[in-house]
């Protein structure tokens, strides 16, 4: 991880079909395009690899949580249940839909808890939207199973989780819809994208027009297309789903590098360190981008952080200090700060984010310490990476 670091002559090849045809708009343009559709060429094999039935390439991760939240019918007013340590993307969408992010406490997994779920439903209750942090899966299956139990729909955040599964299913396919990030850093990339799945032939009919101003895209008349649904502007352009089309075929080969140069690291810090490690349901499934291990405690932590830093080992991130990617940082949030008035601030009784208490979480996220794993590195590279971090961690 990420894909970047795989960029060669592949997408090269797939960005220069579409400049030879000087169409970069996804849709129409039918004789230009030379028989060119890399949009929907990238749609087509995302759905096979994923063994799902419908996708949707859209202009990023953001853009297909907010296309998945509102054709599941998540708007005004709604509750949506989310965990506390996600990248902030996750929370904007559910509040530019309108809805009302609660916060439920994650677990070992540094995904939701299922078991905090139930304290956190309410009358208002719409939506759950777990978040397969850092590559690897919630206790999806518990998750799905709560929500098929409380009528809720289940929307899962994949974003950083591509190419991971459960059980042989692929993250992102349990719930009524899933969303992937396929921005510059994620597992592949398309420089700026993302998509949304789905098996639901209604579901991915309204996904499909809200993304492009409600377009129904019956016909071969662009001027003459319905418009049954209002929507915004998320589609990718024709360059972008090029590079991604490409580095979507180098998947398999970036999850197996992954995998192995994880599973290294990991088995010598086991052997020679005291260390914790993150719970992995489905250790097999494990897309394997990152490596999170667990100090006796906050104090430990960031002195095992600065000490890597030191050492020279890079990609090292300590969660709770980031200012993206857990709640204690986001002072925005709490204090409600935005360009304009939002939906939610019509709610009297909205929660008070200022006052959010997450004990559970923190004293998981205070004592993490996520790796990422990268794709590039020699042999020589991972034994002088194992040799520091052992170094510095055997206490």
């Amino acid at each position: 991880m990420p894909g970047f670091e795989l960029f060669g002559e592949e997408e090269r090849k797939e960005v220069q079909d579409v400049l030879d045809t000087g169409v970069l708009f996804r849709y129409g343009f039918d004789q230009a395009r030379k028989g060119h559709y890399k949009a929907r060429s990238f749609e087509e094999e995302l759905c096979a690899r994923l063994r799902v039935g419908h996708s949707h390439l859209c202009a990023s991760g953001t853009a297909a949580l907010s296309i998945a939240l509102a054709a599941c019918g998540v708007g005004a007013g709604d509750e949506v249940i989310v965990p506390p340590f996600t990248f902030i993307a996750t929370i904007e969408a559910v509040l530019m839909a309108g809805a009302v992010p609660v916060f439920a406490e994650i677990d070992e997994t540094l995904c939701l808890d299922p078991q905090a779920l139930e304290r956190a439903v309410t009358t208002r209750t719409k939506a759950v939207l777990p978040v397969h942090m850092c590559g690897a899966m919630a206790q999806i299956e518990a998750i799905k199973t709560f929500c098929d139990r409380k009528g809720l729909v289940l929307i899962e955040d994949t974003c950083q989780s591509l190419g991971a599964s459960m059980a042989g299913k692929a993250l992102g396919t349990f719930g009524q819809m899933g969303c992937y990030s396929f921005d510059y850093v994620k597992t592949i990339t398309c420089g700026e994208g993302g998509a949304v799945v789905t098996n639901d032939h209604a579901l991915y009919v309204k996904a499909d027009a809200y993304a492009d101003h409600g377009h129904d895209h019956v016909g071969h008349d662009r001027g003459k297309e319905g418009h049954p649904i209002l929507g915004l502007n998320y589609r990718i352009s024709e360059l972008n789903a090029a590079v991604g089309l490409a580095q979507l075929r180098k998947l398999d080969k970036i999850i197996a590098r992954q995998r192995s140069h994880k599973q290294e690291i990991k088995a010598a810090l086991t052997q020679k360190t005291k260390l914790g490690f993150r719970v992995l349901p489905d250790e097999e499934g494990d897309s394997a981008t990152f490596l999170a291990f667990f100090l006796s405690d906050e104090n430990q932590a960031r002195q095992a952080a600065a000490g890597l830093g030191q050492a020279g080992v890079d990609g090292c991130f300590y969660w709770y200090d980031n200012n993206w990617h857990y709640i204690r940082q986001w002072e925005h949030l709490k204090k409600m700060s935005a360009a304009a008035r939002l939906p939610i601030d019509l709610i009297s009784d909205r929660p008070d984010y200022g006052g959010i208490a997450s004990p559970k979480s923190d004293a998981i996220i205070g004592r993490t310490i996520c790796m990422q794993i990268k794709l590039a590195w020699t042999q020589a590279e991972i034994d002088r990476r194992i040799d520091a971090m052992v170094s510095v961690l055997r206490g």
